[in-house]
């Protein structure tokens, strides 16, 4: 009789560890699920409109990636009711990258954009 007691002793403390070890297993995978899926590169079903125009003899370039005037970089920055405004005039803010860029074409003439965008830090 003793012996048949420790066995279903071991029997249930194998089950109560394997159901643990179980719950831990889910819980590790449930707490990484985001983060796993957030590393995936998104897919986009089309590609991101890019706008070029000649605006006063200038060729403005906007895309996702920013705004060129010439081919160089212009410095924009986004305004927390998403509005830009940009180094070049940095006293008023536009509604769209576009207005912006004329804006800056306006404001510089004939005079070109530096070959690189300035560092912050």
């Amino acid at each position: 009789m003793y012996a048949t007691s420790a066995t279903a002793a071991l029997t249930r403390r194998a089950v109560i560890r394997t159901a643990f070890t179980a719950a831990v297993f889910a819980g590790t995978a449930a707490a990484l699920a985001p983060v796993l899926r957030a590393r995936r590169p998104r897919q986009t079903v089309t590609p991101a409109p890019l706008t070029e125009e000649t605006y006063r003899g200038r060729h403005i370039a906007v895309d996702l990636g920013g705004v060129r005037i010439d081919g160089r970089p212009l410095h924009v920055m986004r305004r927390a009711d998403g509005s830009y405004l940009s180094g070049i005039n940095h006293f008023q803010s536009f509604g769209t990258r576009l207005e912006l860029a004329r804006a800056a074409v306006d404001e510089l003439g004939t005079t070109q954009l530096a070959s690189a965008a300035p560092q912050h830090g």
